[in-house]
């Protein structure tokens, strides 16, 4: 099943994880100190990351995690936004890249 993507950004990583958490009813199954966390649940892959180059609370990128999906793919619709289509491995390989001694694993 297909899950929705939302990428956010933040300037409050902690007190984001923090609320988020509560309102998913869950804590995130990855946290990179100070920089990044994620969501999976059963309908929605969520990611926020401390991001300088776009407003807090603003939307980084949108998608869909497709276990169907056999490579990472990326286009931006009609207005401006960028959606991605991925499987869990390509964002595991994708934050495994960004910050190396996660190790990180869906």
């Amino acid at each position: 099943m297909k899950k929705l993507h939302i990428a956010i950004s933040t300037e409050k990583i902690e007190e984001t994880i923090q609320d988020y958490s509560l309102r998913f009813n869950a804590p995130p199954c990855l946290v990179i100190p100070g920089e990044y966390a994620l969501w999976r649940t059963e309908t929605l892959n969520i990611s926020i990351r401390q991001d300088i180059t776009r407003a807090p609370g603003s939307l980084r990128h949108l998608g869909w995690e497709d276990p169907n999906a056999t490579e990472f793919t990326m286009d931006t619709d009609v207005n401006g936004i960028v959606w991605e289509r991925f499987a869990s491995l390509h964002q595991a390989n994708e934050i495994n890249e960004t910050w190396p001694d996660t190790n990180y694993q869906p």
